[in-house]
């Protein structure tokens, strides 16, 4: 995996795939990836951590010798623990070197299951239990914490618990609680006493990717998955041995932990952890640049969101040459932001797509090729992508011609196995074998993809998946409530964040401030809790009566919209949004825009796209002249 491709197009594609993908990756677990990478020099250092952003000059460093070590007793434990292939270890951590310790060591061992410890308890237990967790690892009592709160709140609420395991805390044998520090001293470094022989077809994590409340969606991955992942990561950001690279994304969702992890970590690159909050601790943020200066990192994986804040952070005359590149999904990127943040920090930004269910990545604007500004660019290898047409009951019709709107659809040796829950498993698969993703795109004439916009109902807040009928479900306990429907209004920074739409019970009185408190107090999920709630007179219902949600995100689209425009001012007399779907762009607002004849258009144009320039939803402004009588 450490040759250097230059992927320019398709057919460099197409050249990298003439060699089958288990013979260019034969690695049959990320334990041996880990192996692999440790081998080429184990004295380089594999992870420099820093406690804080404020103590970014101070990391503690850690060589692959030792990563692996910590690896193989970490796994040691588990087995000790009763941990087969079959078993489940949840982790509430969040980024430590620890967690790396027991991620590769929860997957040598058995199955790995990263939780985001931020969650309400209640949401935790639901995990756990949904994907019958055996063993718990979590964070010991820490200032500015309730991790471990929360394990006390719910450790007798998971049937299938049986061991406890904190983190930078001590054993407690009464309660029995087993001190990680001090337990996998004990375990041998030079070997996996389970003597496991790995399958790459081995179940290796389990992920959350949302679900409701007491059903949440685990992703099912294969060692193979991310193997593949790994191998093509390394490509696209041209990584090799003795480089190092920034993650700032947490260890809860691949992203961080595969392409700012596994990736590096299997070619012998080092990986600078950015304090345990990463992206969301501040003095990371302001102390980004000197970071960069001392680490010489050559990429970085993160959100829009991120970028639009670094861009208020002063370089001062910090070197940050190092960086090529900088991997941006999650979330729609703006033109604007683009242009301005390449321009800021003279880096390319490689926009991607991808989703848990696929390791975490499907394809990317290439880095030596043309990267079409806005498209997520051409499928990574052993990654087929088509753009299907389905009919109403989503039954596979044909695929999309070129700039033809469809669902977006994946298959290959990245594509998961399923959800862990068979009732999520239910229209996931067109023709049996390629993966309906549920996000609407288009393929443009060479071969590029765009997004515009998802049939599924999933809001992406800055990476953060969100699950509406988590709101939804909070809004319809209020006695109130008749019809709430939750939805993604456009963010500058966020790309989207949540908001509600109510339809109250004849004769109910409450108000919109009303509703979000209640919405507040039941939802488990902080990054859940809607922006705002309408109440409407009606919620818009299909033929079928289903909610019609591409109504009310065009709804939620005009709001922000017309809010923002209200900068123009005196420079106008009036102005209107209308959102509506778009045969290419998926979605576009037309700004009507009345001014007086002595207003330039150019002035109007300008001062339009300023005001959106951080917004993803194309527009389009038509521009009129006050008549005078």
């Amino acid at each position: 995996m450490s040759e250097h491709v230059a992927i320019r197009n398709q057919a460099d594609i197409r050249a990298i795939e003439r060699l089958p993908a288990h013979e260019r990756c034969p690695e049959t677990s990320t334990y041996a990836l880990i192996e692999r990478g440790t081998a080429i020099d184990p004295d380089a250092i594999a992870l420099h951590f820093m406690a804080s952003g404020e103590a970014w000059d101070q990391p503690q460093e850690i060589t692959f010798a030792q990563l692996l070590g910590r690896v193989r007793q970490t796994a040691n434990l588990f087995t000790d623990l009763g941990v087969g292939p079959d078993d489940v270890v949840t982790y509430l951590l969040p980024n430590l070197p620890q967690t790396h310790f027991v991620l590769w060591g929860a997957e040598a061992a058995g199955i790995a299951n990263p939780i985001n410890p931020l969650l309400e308890a209640e949401t935790i237990r639901d995990i756990c239990n949904a994907a019958g967790t055996k063993v718990l690892v979590a964070l010991g009592e820490m200032p500015g914490t309730d991790i471990w709160h929360k394990v006390e709140t719910i450790h007798d609420k998971i049937p299938s618990l049986e061991k406890i395991v904190r983190v930078m805390g001590p054993s407690d044998e009464a309660k029995g609680i087993i001190g990680f520090e001090e337990a996998v001293a004990a375990y041998p470094t030079d070997r996996l006493t389970s003597g496991r022989v790995f399958n790459r077809e081995d179940i290796a994590s389990l992920y959350h990717t949302g679900g409701t409340t007491g059903t949440p969606k685990l992703a099912r991955r294969t060692h193979f998955n991310e193997i593949v992942l790994a191998s093509n990561i390394v490509l696209a950001a041209e990584l090799s041995a003795e480089e190092t690279v920034l993650c700032g994304l947490p260890l809860f969702h691949c992203n961080g932990t595969c392409i700012t992890g596994l990736a590096p970590f299997s070619v012998g690159a080092g990986v600078v952890l950015l304090s345990p909050s990463g992206y969301r601790d501040q003095g990371v943020i302001l102390n980004f640049f000197k970071i960069v200066e001392r680490y010489k990192p050559v990429f970085f994986s993160t959100v829009p969101t991120v970028l639009g804040v670094l861009l208020n952070v002063p370089k001062a005359d910090a070197d940050i040459s190092s960086l090529r590149y900088v991997i941006c999904g999650a979330a729609p990127l703006s033109v604007e932001l683009f242009n301005r943040f390449e321009a800021y920090s003279g880096m390319k930004i490689m926009e991607g797509y991808g989703l848990t269910e696929v390791a975490c990545a499907s394809a990317v604007n290439p880095r030596d090729g043309e990267r079409k500004i806005g498209s997520i660019g051409l499928p990574l290898p052993y990654n087929e992508i088509k753009v299907a047409i389905l009919d109403s009951d989503g039954a596979y019709l044909r695929d999309a011609k070129n700039d033809e709107i469809g669902v977006i659809a994946v298959k290959g040796p990245c594509v998961f196995s399923g959800y862990v829950e068979e009732a999520h498993n239910q229209d996931i698969w067109i023709e049996d074998e390629w993966f309906n993703t549920g996000d609407l795109g288009r393929r443009d004439s060479e071969g590029y993809l765009w997004l515009t916009g998802r049939r599924k109902e999933l809001i992406i807040r800055g990476g953060h998946n969100i699950d509406p009928a988590t709101i939804e479900e909070a809004l319809y306990q209020m006695e109130a409530v008749q019809t709430a429907a939750a939805v993604g209004r456009p963010d500058a920074y966020a790309g989207e964040v949540p908001v509600a739409y109510v339809q109250l019970k004849p004769g109910a009185n409450t108000t919109e401030d009303e509703l979000l408190a209640g919405a507040r107090e039941r939802i488990g999920e902080r990054a859940a809790i809607p922006k705002a709630i309408h109440i409407i007179d009606e919620i818009p219902l299909t033929a079928v009566g289903k909610v019609f949600k591409p109504a009310l995100r065009w709804d939620a689209s005009r709001r922000v919209y017309e809010e923002e425009l209200a900068a123009l001012g005196d420079l106008v007399t009036s102005v209107s949004v209308d959102v509506d779907e778009d045969p290419i762009h998926g979605t576009k607002a037309t700004i009507r825009i009345e001014c007086s004849a002595d207003v330039l258009s150019e002035t109007v144009h300008k001062t339009v796209a300023d005001i959106l320039e951080l917004y993803t939803v194309h527009f389009e402004v038509e521009l009129s002249r006050t008549s005078h009588q």
